[in-house]
């Protein structure tokens, strides 16, 4: 094993990492963005008024793309169980 090899390893499960956390992170924060500025235009400062939305928005999210998210993993771990005979060398 390189130390080639390792840096390409590790760069694909850092890529593999932010591509399936983004879309989730992504929609939380628009949706955080606009109850913020909903609040701060109403002047209403309750706290809890931005948890639930945020959690049905990543519900949603999870619900939709999850499908794209388990084929994703399921291809990246499936291609590092096939590298394994070639990192033994």
């Amino acid at each position: 094993m390189t130390i080639g090899s390792l840096v390409s390893l590790m760069r694909g499960s850092v890529w593999q990492v932010f591509k399936l956390a983004a879309p989730v992170l992504g929609t939380a924060l628009v949706v955080g963005l606009i109850i913020a500025i909903f609040q701060a235009t109403t002047s209403i400062q309750e706290q809890t008024l931005t948890f639930l939305p945020k959690m049905l928005v990543i519900l949603a999210a999870l619900a939709l793309l999850g499908g794209w998210m388990f084929a994703s993993m399921r291809g990246y771990t499936l291609n590092l169980f096939e590298m394994i005979p070639q990192l033994a060398k």
